[in-house]
């Protein structure tokens, strides 16, 4: 199922997890779902009135199975950069293998027994670059190289799986699932800092915000 959650801002609402379809200078796919989400992506933007060929670009805010699941699927007819940042582009190329030192990095040998790895073109990130509209930014913790992406113009945050929603409010990534929570604590305050205003917040997990979500980013930033 594919909704539109503010103007031009579509959500996927794939297997337990949300990737996006932004319309921005050109239509942006916001990572992936799982590998088993092909299907209701390509519905998705079908609905949304867009044809796989027609995007122009997908930003990956970090690599898990749950958020890059579909390119591989998708590549026969997706011909567009797909933009990470750093050791999750390396892994997302297949040059590096998560780490067995780290719990999450053994979630993520798990998971990529069942993630091909996509024929596309792997673009890397730099914190604080512009990509069309948005800007990215480094929020490492959950991954080493995770990655928000903010557009002041379209008044959007795509926060990943930084921080997931519950009961209408924004919550740090937690020990299961990240490589280090220390850093997801500060990295959400280097955002919440660093990052213009704005009103959607784009999360991974739970629902997005429709308004007020660098508000809710705050409000959480003074919990930490």
């Amino acid at each position: 199922m594919v909704t539109e959650i503010a103007d031009g801002v579509w959500r996927f609402d794939t297997r337990g997890v949300n990737a996006y379809l932004v319309f921005d200078d050109v239509p942006t796919l916001v990572d992936a779902g799982t590998p088993w989400d092909e299907g209701a992506i390509r519905r998705g933007l079908d609905e949304a009135g867009v044809e796989v060929s027609e995007i122009g670009r997908v930003l990956l805010t970090h690599y898990d199975l749950d958020h890059v699941g579909t390119l591989a699927a998708l590549a026969p007819d997706l011909d567009a950069p797909v933009r990470a940042y750093g050791f999750d582009a390396q892994l997302l190329r297949g040059a590096r293998s998560p780490p067995l030192r780290n719990h999450k990095g053994l979630i993520q040998r798990l998971g990529g027994l069942v993630t091909d790895l996509p024929e596309l073109d792997v673009v890397g990130v730099r914190d604080g670059e512009g990509i069309g509209s948005f800007t990215a930014y480094h929020t490492p913790g959950h991954t080493p190289g995770h990655v928000a992406y903010v557009s002041e113009t379209l008044g959007v945050g795509v926060l990943g799986d930084l921080v997931s929603e519950s009961d209408g409010e924004l919550v740090p990534s937690g020990w299961v699932i990240s490589y280090d929570t220390g850093a997801v604590e500060t990295s959400a305050r280097d955002l919440a800092a660093r990052a213009p205003t704005f009103e959607v917040a784009c999360v991974g997990h739970g629902d997005p915000l429709a308004v007020g979500g660098h508000d809710a980013l705050r409000r959480l930033v003074a919990t930490l």
